[in-house]
């Protein structure tokens, strides 16, 4: 028989009061292993979120939560990691996110700020770059409803988009503004409006100077205009960061330039998608680890990121000199139509140089130089094929097969150039002052996004760091994979409130399985999700729910340390 007596008094008040007591927090994530982003051991523990805050964390102890945080809605996830939502430094969202807000290829794999700008941003704008923009447009269409970057951000806002977003403003777009694509320095007034425009645009938010110096019109600019421009951003809090003018035969100068603007300007520079581009370059490598790790013991903050493929992803455009390029893509287009200028773009092609980067020869052969998006139906059936292929079915030449290439698809050709070593990607992710960035763009495995093969990197990269080179190989341990994803770029980038696990930050958090996450993203088969992330949340909103997108369009503009506004 039941006998209430059997029951101390104590307990059963207890016991009531819980049970009347109503929930205190909105959502409760109960029982997940909690890596907070700082590095440290992870520990069990109930994250409560209110509104977009996470508002309480409590750690268990022996016998569970010493206070139990009870919410209108909970969430079991035992068994499952939970850190600060990853931030993605080098993303090519810009025109993917106008097509579809959701940027599935990044959010199922845990991130949750985009940060875009790598030379090129989409403000400031002056009237003759919109028109160019828009008669430029590929298979994405879409309208030019803003001139600044600001503008831009809040329009990406307001039309609805998953992950925050954020930008550097783009050197090359500043000088495009002022000057074109002119192969000349600035006029003392040009630069001055330079300047000028980087100082509206770090008002507006942005992070900082980005540059893309292998590109034309990029590549024209000199050290002393780019510390000029990256001064103004410093004036603001803002860092420079930069593709540097070589990743190949004249990287250790490329980072000597980066250096010295960071010097010149007093701002924290970082080094884009680091890595040592051809085989014969390797084994730089090591040189250029030894030059960054010495500007830190100077007190410099130079920092980098990285993907975790062997191969990077651009355009032909990288397998051609920088001066038959100047002028734009028309020019360019009609200079490759002159047989003694193609004679001469095909024999520097294959000339070894330290002038400009060749990535055609650093990746060895046109065996290794993977065409991978076009504009034009008729050569959307080349798509996957190499260069060598390509070239062979045609009976011309890889170099006379580019420019054929580039003058049918209006001088933009998407190209994957094979060029490091596996040894090296080990490395440079171990490496304490590397973060990680997809350079691609954040799409979905449907519609507009299939009529070209993006880099696998756009699905994978993330998850292919927890899953290969964290789960399956031990490079780093995974509470320092986390931190490299989330506290360590957002501290770089000056952003406050986010990259960590922390009462009042705002709730951008990742649930994952590190025993599932795993990328599924091949060259020949790019548009394939990751798989392993449970839930993800932005700004408190449930975006992923059991591995699936929730449709939820919560993503904010994140600013920089310069911003005037409220």
């Amino acid at each position: 028989m039941f006998r209430w007596r059997h029951i101390p008094w104590l307990a059963l008040l207890l016991f009531v009061t819980s049970c009347s007591r109503p929930p205190e927090h909105q959502l409760v994530l109960k029982g997940g292993t909690i890596y907070d982003g700082a590095g440290g051991a992870p520990y069990v523990g109930d994250i409560a979120i209110d509104a977009d805050t996470i508002s309480a964390i409590v750690p268990y102890g022996e016998n569970g939560a010493d206070v139990e945080l009870r919410g209108v809605t909970e969430i079991e996830v035992s068994g499952l990691a939970v850190s600060p939502g990853f931030i993605n430094m080098l993303s090519w969202a810009n025109e993917s996110l106008l097509e579809d807000g959701r940027g599935e290829s990044d959010l199922l794999q845990g991130v949750t700020l985009v940060i875009m700008g790598e030379g090129w941003s989409m403000g400031p704008l002056n009237n003759a770059m919109k028109a160019e923009m828009l008669e430029d447009q590929g298979d994405i269409k879409f309208d030019v409803g803003w001139t600044s970057l600001g503008e831009y951000l809040e329009y990406l806002v307001e039309r609805g988009v998953s992950p925050n977003v954020a930008s550097f403003v783009g050197a090359t777009t500043v000088r495009i503004h002022e000057i074109g694509y002119e192969d000349r320095a600035p006029t003392e007034e040009e630069l001055g409006r330079m300047t000028h425009l980087v100082r509206e645009a770090m008002e507006e938010g942005a992070l900082g100077l980005g540059s893309s110096l292998i590109y034309a019109p990029a590549f024209y600019a000199d050290t002393d205009e780019l510390i000029a421009l990256a001064a103004a951003a410093g004036e603001y809090g803002g860092m420079y960061i930069s593709h540097m003018r070589s990743e190949a035969n004249g990287i250790l100068a490329a980072v000597d330039e980066l250096t010295t603007i960071a010097r010149e300007a007093g701002v924290p520079a970082e080094i884009y998608h680091l890595k040592a581009a051809g085989q014969e370059n390797w084994p730089r490598l090591e040189d250029v680890i030894r030059k960054v790790e010495q500007a830190r013991s100077e007190g410099l903050r130079i920092t980098a990121d990285m993907y975790t493929y062997t191969a990077g992803a651009t355009g032909l455009d990288a397998a051609m000199p920088p001066w038959v390029q100047e002028g734009g893509d028309q020019a360019w287009i009609e200079r490759l139509k002159d047989p003694a200028i193609r004679r001469q773009v095909a024999r520097e092609m294959r000339t070894p140089t330290d002038e400009w980067e060749n990535l055609y020869l650093a990746a060895g052969s046109a065996e290794n130089v993977l065409l991978v998006g076009f504009r034009t139906d008729e050569l959307k059936p080349l798509t996957g094929k190499t260069l060598a292929e390509v070239a062979a079915e045609r009976g011309t030449s890889p170099e006379e097969t580019a420019m054929d290439l580039l003058i049918a698809n209006g001088a933009d050709v998407g190209t994957v150039y094979f060029l490091m070593s596996e040894d090296n990607v080990r490395r440079k992710i171990a490496l304490p002052w590397m973060s990680f960035g997809s350079d691609a763009e954040a799409m979905s495995p449907e519609g507009v996004f299939l009529e070209s093969n993006p880099h696998p990197r756009a699905y994978g990269n993330f998850a292919r760091l927890l899953g290969r080179y964290v789960r399956d190989e031990g490079v780093i341990p995974l509470e320092e994979a986390i931190r490299k994803l989330t506290t360590q770029p957002a501290e770089h980038l000056g952003i406050q409130r986010r990259g960590a696990l922390a009462p009042g930050y705002f709730a951008d958090i990742v649930v994952f399985d590190p025993a599932a996450v795993q990328d599924h993203a091949t060259f020949a088969e790019p548009h394939q999700l990751a798989e392993g992330v449970t839930h993800v949340f932005v700004n408190g909103v449930h975006t992923v729910s059991e591995g699936a997108h929730t449709g939820a369009t919560a993503g904010r503009v994140v600013r920089g340390p310069g911003w005037k506004g409220d």
